[in-house]
């Protein structure tokens, strides 16, 4: 019989690739979404949905127990909320509640992957090192600690057949944060925020995908990864790979870090009455104004065999075509 896996956050970007990856692996893959959630785009692939409470653990490990899943991977969360609470209580707390469920299931779970992020560990304060699977955490945001938070109640869940990979930023097709700077490219504006040295780190989605399904059948538990595809860029190297990929050429400008944190000011005084927080926060700006989210990958390269078949500049072009033919640039 085929195997089951169950994705959560599956109407997310990384959860439409990981459907993809899934299916591609010859899983039979359940969705978990919301009941309102927009499917629209997953309607070419053969799935089935499921909707989950996150806050009952009985309520969950009778859904696992109905269906018994083989696998699952938990790539649901929040990247913005208006308060920490909100942030630890879809990002931590449900987590703890689904951690809780397959440790009291009936039946054995093959593998639990949580898809965390790099924010959980947060990033350097100098340029001479790299972010290291056991790299001492401090989280810059509430996000990265609600994801922090989350992995230590993970850990603390006995009989968890559990990996955690912590993803530095995502890109590709469907992405719509780091669209904002592709389609700003587009219309010839290329902003930057100050002028001083960064190292960053990308991954390509597709790269990210195929490694979290791959990591599916393998014989690691407990083990926690960070994922980028291995190389190190400058604050530029981004924003020169969309120009190249567009053909187009851009007034380039700096912009004091200290007007664009007035900015994310008045942006969250401006969405202080709506349910929604914007794009641009002060805690966003802590991780936008980090000097160094440069990461080493040797360990799971050595573990589960993952070799990025994207580099930045090859990611880039591909989510260029994706935007063009999709009419979003």
């Amino acid at each position: 019989m085929t195997e089951k896996v169950l994705i959560t956050g599956a109407t997310g970007f990384v959860g439409y690739h990981l459907i993809e990856q899934a299916l591609s692996a010859g899983l039979e893959v359940y969705a978990a979404v919301r009941e309102h959630s927009d499917t629209c785009h997953l309607k070419s692939f053969r799935i089935s949905y499921v909707n989950l409470n996150y806050s009952s653990v009985d309520e969950l490990r009778s859904a696992l127990e109905k269906h018994q899943f083989q696998y699952i991977i938990h790539a649901a969360g929040i990247t913005k909320a208006k308060g920490e609470a909100i942030y630890n209580r879809v990002n931590a707390h449900f987590t703890r509640n689904l951690g809780i469920a397959i440790s009291k299931a009936n039946y054995k779970v093959k593998k639990f992957i949580f898809v965390s992020s790099l924010a959980g560990i947060g990033p350097l304060s100098d340029l001479s090192r790299k972010l290291k699977d056991d790299s001492a955490p401090h989280p810059v945001t509430s996000y990265g600690a609600s994801k922090k938070l989350a992995e230590q109640y993970l850990s603390e869940i006995p009989r968890l057949p559990l990996i955690t990979i912590r993803p530095t930023a995502v890109y590709g097709p469907r992405e719509k944060d780091i669209f904002i700077l592709f389609n700003t490219i587009n219309r010839r504006l290329e902003p930057h925020i100050g002028s001083f040295k960064q190292q960053l780190s990308f991954v390509y989605v597709v790269d990210l995908a195929y490694i979290i399904v791959k990591a599916l059948f393998s014989e690691v538990v407990g083990t926690s990864y960070n994922i980028s595809d291995g190389k190190i860029y400058d604050r530029y190297a981004l924003a020169t790979f969309i120009k190249k990929a567009l053909g187009k050429r851009t007034f380039k400008f700096h912009l004091p870090v200290l007007v664009v944190d007035l900015l994310a000011s008045v942006m969250e005084l401006l969405y202080s009455r709506s349910k929604h927080a914007p794009t641009l926060n002060k805690e966003k700006m802590a991780e936008l104004t980090a000097v160094n989210w440069a990461c080493e990958i040797i360990h799971i390269q050595n573990d589960l065999g993952y070799e990025p078949l994207y580099d930045l500049e090859k990611g880039v072009n591909e989510t260029v075509a994706w935007y063009k033919a999709n009419s979003w640039i």
